[in-house]
C-alpha cells in the first residue's frame, strides 16, 4: 500500500476561494495539490470525491484537504506509479478542480476554467519534466491552456502530446476509479499498462 502523504506536503495556494459558488457550498475544505515541490511529475485528477468519513486514513481530498487521498482513487493511482517506478518523492498529485462538486457530479467548463489559474501556479512551481492527467476532465482542462480540444479521451491515453503554455508534455492517463473497466478496452492487463506508462515517461523525459 503507498504511503499516505505528508500534511507538511499540503501546497495550498490561497485560505480561501470562492470562485465557484456552488463548489465552495457543496465543499468540506478545498483539496489541495501535496508532494515534494522537486518531483518530476505532476498528477492530475478531476475533482475531490466527496469522501469517507470513516476511513482510517484514506478519507478523500474533500475532509483531508490534499489531493488524490481516497480509498478509491488516490490509493489506486499512487499504486500504480510507484509499480511504474515513481514513488512519493517522485510526484506531486492535484486536482483540476479543487472543490467536491454535489453528487459528485462532473465539473462544468465554468468551474475548469476557474481553476486552471491554479494548476498553472502548481505546475509552474514544480517544473515537472512531464504532467499527468488522469481522466476526461483532467486532460480537458489541460489541453486548453494551449486551445487544444479532446475528440476522444481513451483515444489520448498514453498519447503524449506537448503543451506549450506549461513548457512540459502532457500524458494522458486512465481515470483509477474507471481502470478496470477501461484497460481491457485498450488492449492492456494491469502489468501492461504499468510498464507503458513506465516506458513512455521515460520517452518524452528524454525529448
Amino acid at each position: 500500500m503507498p504511503s499516505f502523504p505528508d500534511d507538511g506536503q499540503r501546497n495550498a495556494l490561497a485560505d480561501e476561494c470562492r470562485r465557484c459558488p456552488e463548489l465552495a457550498e457543496s465543499r468540506t475544505c478545498i483539496s489541495w495539490g501535496n508532494g515534494p515541490l522537486s518531483a518530476d511529475l505532476v498528477v492530475i485528477g478531476e475533482a475531490p470525491a466527496e469522501g469517507n468519513p470513516e476511513a482510517d486514513q484514506w478519507r478523500g481530498g474533500n475532509l483531508t484537504g490534499m489531493a488524490y487521498t481516497s480509498q478509491r482513487s488516490g490509493r489506486k493511482i499512487r499504486q500504480v506509479l510507484a509499480d511504474a517506478g515513481f514513488g512519493d518523492d517522485d510526484c506531486y498529485y492535484t486536482n483540476a478542480v479543487k472543490c467536491h462538486p454535489s453528487e459528485n457530479r462532473d465539473p462544468t467548463d465554468e468551474e475548469l476554467a476557474n481553476c486552471r489559474p491554479y494548476l498553472v501556479t502548481e505546475v509552474e512551481a514544480v517544473e515537472p519534466t512531464a504532467v499527468l492527467t488522469t481522466g476526461k476532465h483532467a486532460t480537458k482542462t489541460v489541453l486548453a491552456l494551449d486551445d487544444a480540444s479532446l475528440d476522444g479521451f481513451l483515444d489520448s491515453v498514453l498519447d503524449p502530446r506537448r503543451s506549450e503554455a506549461l513548457g512540459v508534455p502532457v500524458l494522458p492517463l486512465l481515470h483509477p476509479s474507471y481502470q478496470e473497466v477501461w484497460l481491457a478496452r485498450l488492449g492492456y492487463v494491469y502489468d501492461e499498462y504499468v510498464a507503458a506508462i513506465a516506458e513512455t515517461v521515460a520517452g518524452v523525459g528524454d525529448t
